[in-house]
C-alpha cells in the first residue's frame, strides 16, 4: 500500500536533494547547474534555496552567482560525525590490523590537502612507527590520501582496481604504508585506514596481502556507516 504525501513532505524531499547534490567534487554549484543535478525545475530549486540560505542551511559567494553549504549544514554534520563517533567504530577494526600484521595501523581523515591521524594502534614488533595521532601529512605523499584521492578520480586506476594504495618511503626513508579508503553513506570517501612499518618488512610479495586486510577492515567500517556497494 501506497501512504499518501504528507503536505510539505514534497518540498522536504525536493530541498533534501539540493543539499544530497554537494560533495567534495562539486562544493559549489550555480543554479542551474544544481536544478539540473537535483532533476528540479529552476524556478523551484530557485525558491526552495531561499529557504536553505535563510536557515544557514547553504550561502552564497560574494558574486551571489554560486551556491555552498552553509553554517549550519557545516555545523550539523560535525554533529552527526560526532554521534556517529568514526573512532570508535574503527577502534576494533584497528587493532584487529596491528594484531594481525605486526605493524601499526592509523585512522585518518582528510582536512583540506592533508590526511590528519584520528587514531593509532601500535604494533607488537619491536621496531616501527611511533605515535603521531593529531600529524598532519600531505595527502599526495601518504597511502591513505592516495586512497582517498583515488576515490575523487573520475577515471579508474591501480587503487581503485585493487582497492588499497601503497606509500614507499614517500613521506619518510625507510618506511612504507598500505592504506585503504573508507567511504561515507554516499559515494564520498570520509577517511582511511592504514598499516605501516619499516619497508624491510613490506616486501613486493607481502603487501598485496595487507592491501587485502586492510581493504575487509575499511569495507567493513564503510558497511557500518551505512555505506552500501
Amino acid at each position: 500500500m501506497i501512504m499518501p504525501l504528507i503536505p510539505g513532505t514534497q518540498a522536504v524531499t525536493r530541498a533534501v536533494s539540493l543539499l544530497k547534490a554537494f560533495s567534495d567534487a562539486h562544493r559549489e554549484w550555480r543554479l542551474t547547474d544544481l536544478a539540473r543535478a537535483a532533476r528540479l525545475h529552476r524556478a523551484t530549486a530557485h525558491r526552495l534555496l531561499g529557504a536553505l540560505e535563510r536557515e544557514g542551511m547553504v550561502a552564497r559567494d560574494a558574486s551571489g552567482e554560486l551556491y555552498r553549504l552553509g553554517p549550519e549544514a557545516i555545523a550539523m554534520g560535525a554533529r552527526a560525525a560526532r554521534a556517529s563517533d568514526l573512532r570508535d567504530l574503527a577502534r576494533a577494526e584497528l587493532e584487529a590490523l596491528a594484531a594481525a600484521s605486526g605493524e601499526t595501523a592509523t585512522l585518518e581523515v582528510p582536512v583540506g590537502s592533508d590526511m590528519l591521524i584520528l587514531d593509532e594502534v601500535m604494533g607488537p614488533a619491536l621496531v616501527g612507527a611511533t605515535p603521531s595521532v593529531g600529524t598532519r601529512w600531505p595527502m599526495k605523499l601518504t597511502s591513505t590520501g592516495k586512497a582517498v584521492l583515488a576515490t575523487r578520480s573520475k577515471r579508474p586506476g591501480r587503487v581503485r582496481r585493487d582497492g588499497y594504495a601503497v606509500a614507499k618511503e614517500e613521506l619518510e626513508r625507510g618506511y612504507t604504508a598500505v592504506g585503504a579508503a573508507i567511504m561515507g553513506p554516499g559515494s564520498d570517501a570520509v577517511a582511511a585506514i592504514s598499516v605501516g612499518g619499516p619497508s624491510l618488512r613490506f616486501t613486493a610479495a607481502r603487501i598485496p596481502k595487507l592491501g587485502a586486510e586492510v581493504r575487509a577492515a575499511a569495507l567493513r567500517i564503510s558497511a557500518s556507516l551505512g555505506h552500501r556497494e
